[in-house]
């Protein structure tokens, strides 16, 4: 498994029998390889997640797909809409558009080479848990989170709280390969609280940090905290960053 930090949340994750595009809106986009079917995954349309020139990954071709005739198929989280109006906005042939599906929570879909699950999410959209062929199990947590911010309302924090929990709960003691979870460090102290429930709820045997904000070094201090962590922790220091599995 390679995998590519592309910024913030933006990942490629190329395995043998598919490539992996997660929330990609910034960062370069190495060339992929030959003949490998492509998923494009938007957990939801926040600008720091989702940019409509994703769709453009069906007609590309030479620099980026080797043919322009590799399978690609468009995951997107609710709130991300695909409706007449959008899909003239945004240059999306209903061919492109047929290769699209809008999940919510709770969802299961199998397609030819891996089979997804979605998780709702605290913020929009959903999680995205990715099952291949052999077994591997790959998770990308989008904006599902732990969001306590300081100055808020109690209640709110608390609901948050709650949310969170059960919206994480389908994890609990799955297996996962590989989970990409937000180290948020506006939360301060509190960034830190998403990514260990789920650490510890979830059998998590690596563990990407993202949505950091550029501030990398957020890391570090997460593990002076939960050094617990430290074996099961890839730290990312750079946006291009490659890494093995």
């Amino acid at each position: 498994m390679r995998v590519t930090f592309l910024d913030h949340s933006g990942f490629l994750v190329e395995t043998d029998p598919v490539s992996l595009l997660f929330d990609w809106w910034k960062g370069e986009l190495p060339a992929l390889r030959p003949g490998v079917p492509l998923y494009v995954f938007a957990s939801h349309r926040h600008e720091d997640h989702f940019k409509p020139e994703i769709f453009a990954l069906d007609r590309w071709k030479d620099e980026v797909l080797d043919d322009g005739n590799r399978d690609v198929y468009f995951l997107l989280g609710k709130g991300i809409s695909l409706d007449l109006p959008h899909r003239r906005r945004w240059g999306i042939s209903p061919v492109t558009a047929g290769k699209a599906r809008v999940r919510q929570g709770g969802q299961t879909l199998s397609l030819p080479q891996a089979e997804i699950e979605t998780l709702s999410s605290t913020d929009e959209g959903v999680a995205f848990l990715v099952t291949l062929p052999d077994g591997r199990t790959v998770f990308h947590a989008g904006d599902l989170n732990w969001w306590h911010w300081e100055g808020e309302d109690k209640g709110w924090n608390r609901n948050m709280e709650v949310n969170f929990k059960k919206y994480a709960e389908p994890l609990r003691g799955r297996k996962i390969d590989l989970a990409m979870l937000p180290l948020d460090p506006r939360l301060g102290e509190a960034g830190f609280w998403g990514p260990a429930y789920l650490l510890e709820t979830a059998d998590i045997r690596r563990f990407l940090p993202m949505h950091q904000w550029g501030d990398f070094g957020f890391t570090r201090k997460f593990l002076e905290k939960y050094p617990a962590f430290t074996d099961r922790t890839v730290p990312v220091e750079r946006t291009g960053q490659v890494f093995e599995f």
